[in-house]
């Protein structure tokens, strides 16, 4: 206590508390002028920690003008920490002011925050960006002492943590005496993330402090009361009766679901056996502003028994009534299945409790995989890579927009930057010439020439209108549209995910409402198709999903191969893998099993490589190019977290020369090129990088109109300058985030050196659950669930049958 000013050791005392050893660690860390990355678990008082160095310099040296900038990787985030810190403030009556500052903050506030700022703001790294490109924003930060970065995991590897990086850079400038804070409950390698957050990536300039660990975590996978797995299904929703029998036994739950559209079906699964009438909400980032807010006040009031959400709760939130938390299908990583466990209890030394709904067997071996994990301590690897191109010109139009600015000068800071620090002076001078005319394809137009260097040397905004279009249109996340599905008379069957369409080609055939329909072209947000007595090749429900980590994948191998661990798994699972060992095989961790069987008139092969459903989806459009070229007539395929299958009318006799590693040379990149991967790709940079506007004064541009604008300049630089500074930036989007391609590579590596091919009379146990998504694909709505389990039951029965 001695350590703390007196007003705020008073209050600690007054709550019957003491600090924390981290706490008075960061405390010292900030006292000693040191930027601190703190890694606590949830509950441990870790925002806390992050701005008591702050109240304590408040305290202790009074002065006006922002003195801490805490930025969150949600608004919801951002209120909630505005709640926890005002309290305390107000309970020590101290003359501190904090505000948030996020998209959905009033233009009045903004405008006064800028002539007279908080003590503390907390806000997002696209607000951030937005008030470093004021040409004020220098008087500002001028007096900034801290930065706080709240969940840095969050924002590190990906294109808003290029952006807050960038912008870090940018305040360490302006105030040169800025401290970094980093926080985090879920990081597996420290020592990364102190180099992204420290100045020039020297990470002796950040100090590392450990919290103290909580109470182990209460973990249980919830079994059907049968204890009999289902075969297929990925979302758990089988669970429904037993997780509100789970609702009423405890306080407050929230019920996790890693994708939008499943906590939809998940809240009206619920309310149909919801005989109680519990009060039970849904919280996604598809909801409105009011919608979200309305039922964020209501659960932390406890007018609440359960709440459906997804990754828009996944971090920080602190509503000290959730005693459960529930993760509906398979977790995906160990680090975000602890995030979420996390929200129950939201204290140090009280055990969050946390059950997993498996949606069937090889999503029970993954929720066992990280419930595993999270016991040995093992979090999943968080993979850094160079910055974005996109997200740079953005930034230095932001920097413009403030001032005038000197190329090295710019150039120096930028590299301060730790994904930025290899920038080379060449590639730097396209960014710029770039954001000066737009390239050498589109120099003639004057709406691309938005720098301009002067007579000194200095680069200026060309015209005070490219300022207005810079603050309407900024911002990394690009809303993905849906495309309507339409015959060529116009009549329109419906919508399909825009990135599913993104994977298509003229000719390709998929299942939708029913039908099979041919791809004939797509244009806009119109995917324009007639029917065909085609086998319809493509699956339709791909959606963005997320992808399983390696660390989980690598734990499942090692299920499949350790029969030591089978006795602890559920007899039908345990059932399964015998029957896959006798019949079958089971792969060491390090093999790729490829088995192929006839199956009712067709020939299907089934690779087991667990690298995430983004490489098998790429890898599957490729395997069948292949398959088609050797003559096998392949039909189809479809995949999973977990395996690929392809379906032909002829058999692959060998499968080796389908996997060999020259398919990432050929075949993907004609893949990708024939495709709409890259222009999807392409306009998701051309609209960060400020090529295309969303926005204009008075009127936002359609997504139909988005599209429209940026294909045009696709084509034109794809014609004209196939080396474009964004071209290239799409190509890195599409390799590494669409189609996964680093994990794709992994698994043709592995396919070299230890494929195990089988070739089997009739389908394996393992191949049950992927093979069973065909018959989903080939159902119409509205009867897909009684024919997938009348599909896997038939199936299994083959399957597992010992003759």
């Amino acid at each position: 206590m001695a350590a703390l000013p007196t007003v705020i050791a008073e209050w600690f005392a007054a709550k019957g508390w003491s600090p924390r050893r981290h706490q008075i660690e960061m405390l010292a860390a900030a006292r000693a002028g040191r930027s601190a990355l703190l890694v606590a678990p949830t509950g441990s008082g870790k925002t806390l920690a992050g701005f008591l160095a702050s109240l304590a310099d408040l305290v202790e040296h009074p002065a006006e003008g922002l003195h801490t900038l805490y930025v969150s990787p949600l608004k919801a985030l951002a209120v909630d920490v505005q709640r926890n810190l005002i309290g305390p403030i107000e309970e020590m009556d101290l003359p501190i002011r904090v505000e948030t500052r996020t998209g959905d903050t009033p233009a009045d506030r903004k405008a006064r925050q800028r002539v007279r700022p908080p003590h503390i703001l907390l806000t997002t790294p696209e607000s951030l960006s937005l008030l470093l490109s004021h040409e004020d924003s220098f008087l500002l930060f001028a007096g900034l002492r801290t930065l706080v970065v709240d969940e840095i995991h969050a924002f590190a590897t990906g294109k808003r943590g290029d952006l807050l990086s960038l912008a870090a850079a940018r305040l360490q400038r302006i105030a040169p005496a800025m401290r970094r804070v980093g926080l985090s409950a879920t990081i597996a390698d420290p020592e990364s993330f102190q180099g992204w957050l420290a100045p020039h990536g020297d990470s002796e300039m950040v100090d590392v402090i450990i919290g103290d660990p909580g109470a182990e975590a209460e973990l249980s996978i919830l079994l059907p009361d049968d204890e009999r797995i289902p075969w297929s299904g990925h979302s758990g929703r089988w669970a429904a009766l037993q997780v509100m029998k789970e609702i009423e036994a405890h306080k407050t739950s929230l019920i996790f679901c890693n994708t939008r559209s499943l906590a939809e079906l998940i809240f009206q699964d619920l309310w149909t056996v919801n005989e109680q009438n519990l009060p039970i909400g849904i919280h996604h980032g598809s909801l409105s502003i009011e919608a979200r807010r309305k039922v964020e006040k209501a659960i932390a009031d406890g007018r609440l028994r359960a709440l459906v959400c997804t990754a828009s709760l996944d971090l920080g939130v602190d509503w000290g009534d959730v005693d459960l938390v529930i993760q509906m299908g398979a977790p995906k990583g160990s680090s975000r299945l602890l995030q979420r466990i996390g929200r129950a209890n939201h204290r140090l030394d009280e055990p969050s409790q946390g059950i997993v709904v498996p949606g069937n067997r090889f999503e029970y071996l993954e929720a066992r995989a990280a419930l595993d994990a999270i016991t040995g301590g093992e979090l999943d690897p968080d993979i850094f890579r160079p910055g974005a191109l996109d997200v740079l010109a953005q930034h230095i139009m932001a920097a413009a927009c403030a001032a005038p600015f000197n190329e090295q000068v710019m150039l120096d800071e930028v590299r301060s930057a730790a994904p930025y620090a290899g920038l080379s002076d060449a590639l730097f001078a396209q960014i710029l010439a770039y954001i000066e005319n737009g390239g050498y394809a589109l120099r003639a137009y004057d709406r691309f020439k938005r720098l301009t260097r002067g007579a000194d040397g200095s680069w200026r905004v060309s015209h005070p209108r490219f300022i207005q279009q810079h603050r309407m249109n900024a911002g990394i996340i690009v809303d993905a549209p849906l495309l309507d599905v339409r015959f060529r008379n116009g009549r329109k069957l419906g919508t399909v995910e825009e990135f599913f369409a993104s994977t298509l080609s003229n000719g390709d055939t998929f299942f939708f409402a029913g039908l099979v329909l041919e791809v004939e072209k797509i244009e806009g947000t119109d995917l324009f198709v007639h029917a065909t007595s085609k086998s319809a090749r493509i699956p339709t429900y791909v959606g963005a999903r997320m992808a399983m980590t390696t660390n989980l994948a690598d734990r499942v191998r090692h299920f499949l191969h350790d029969r030591s661990q089978w006795p602890r798994f559920p007899d039908d699972v345990r059932e399964w893998l015998e029957v896959q060992d006798y019949r079958s095989v089971l792969p060491h961790p390090d093999q790729l099993l490829v088995e192929t069987f006839p199956h009712e008139s067709r020939h299907y092969m089934v690779a087991y490589s667990f690298e995430g459903w983004n490489a098998h989806q790429s890898l599957g459009m490729l395997i069948t190019r292949r398959m088609e070229s050797a003559g096998l007539k392949p039909l189809g395929f479809v995949s999973n977290d977990y395996a690929l299958a392809c379906y032909s009318l002829d058999p692959v006799e060998d499968p080796a020369a389908l996997f060999s590693g020259d398919i990432l040379e050929n075949e993907f990149v004609e893949w990708v090129q024939g495709s709409n991967l890259l222009k999807r790709a392409f306009r998701e940079v051309a609209v960060i990088g400020g090529l295309v506007e969303r926005h204009h004064p008075g009127r936002r541009k359609s997504g139909k109109q988005v599209t429209f604008s940026t294909d045009l300049i696709y084509d034109v630089l794809r014609r004209y300058e196939p080396d474009h500074l964004l071209l290239r930036a799409a190509w890195d989007d599409a390799k590494q985030r669409m189609t996964d391609v680093g994990r794709l590579a992994r698994l043709l590596d592995r396919a070299a050196g230890t494929m195990l091919h089988v070739a089997l009379d009739r389908v394996s146990p393992m191949a049950v659950p992927v093979l069973v998504m065909i018959g989903r694909e080939r159902t119409a709505t509205g009867t897909v669930d009684d024919h997938i389990l009348i599909e896997a039951e038939s199936l299994a029965e083959i399957a597992m049958r010992r003759d």
